[in-house]
């Protein structure tokens, strides 16, 4: 998992396994494989999740942020979602992304 806080609960992972199928519509790759999701916290049956965009002019932002909410909502278990976009820490492919994610964005490590 790419997130910065790991889920602790099973319904958490159940969360980040269905906001993994949101791909970014100008790239092509998942939200969670570019490390663009911070936080999954449940508490009760409402998720909150923090996310950020690969840029602040990003014009896709506001289509991801409703694709999450409503994959998050598949969830059984979750009836509502508060999708937050932050901006702290500010989004860095090389050290948020997954290995597949940044061969496929071609960033190499020598």
């Amino acid at each position: 998992m790419q997130l910065l806080e790991q889920p602790t609960q099973e319904i958490e992972k159940r969360v980040y396994a269905e906001i993994h199928r949101v791909e970014d519509p100008e790239i092509g790759i998942s939200v969670a494989e570019l490390g663009l999701i911070y936080k999954i916290q449940v508490e009760g049956d409402k998720a909150r999740i923090e996310m950020t965009y690969t840029s602040m002019a990003c014009p896709a932002g506001p289509q991801m942020k409703k694709d999450i909410e409503d994959n998050a909502l598949r969830v059984e278990g979750i009836n509502s979602v508060d999708v937050e976009v932050v901006w702290t820490p500010k989004w860095d492919p090389r050290a948020m992304a997954s290995e597949e994610a940044k061969m496929d964005l071609g960033i190499f490590d020598y």
